[in-house]
């Protein structure tokens, strides 16, 4: 059986868009203040205590955060279809 081979820029740009929202999502809780809430519900389910806290909503921080997932998210897309091809080759 053939396996379709992947395009490295749609899989890329798809992951990174994807990461980069998940990512937005996460600045829109801190920026509405529920962040805090949700790592103190999330983190004893997974059997984890840290002393840590949530800072302040800054916007430059927050568009960083964003662009450097996308960043991250298209090499990782980029890198999983590059790998996929190679495999699909053999």
């Amino acid at each position: 059986m053939k396996m379709a081979k992947l395009n490295k820029n749609k899989v890329g740009l798809a992951t990174g868009i994807f990461f980069a929202i998940l990512h937005a999502v996460w600045t829109l809780a801190v920026l509405v203040g529920v962040a805090g809430v949700y790592l103190n519900w999330i983190l004893p389910l997974h059997f984890i205590e840290l002393l840590i806290g949530v800072t302040t909503f800054n916007i430059t921080n927050a568009l960083i955060l964003v662009v450097m997932a996308f960043i991250g998210g298209y090499v990782a897309g980029w890198f999983y279809a590059l790998c996929w091809n190679w495999v699909a080759k053999k």
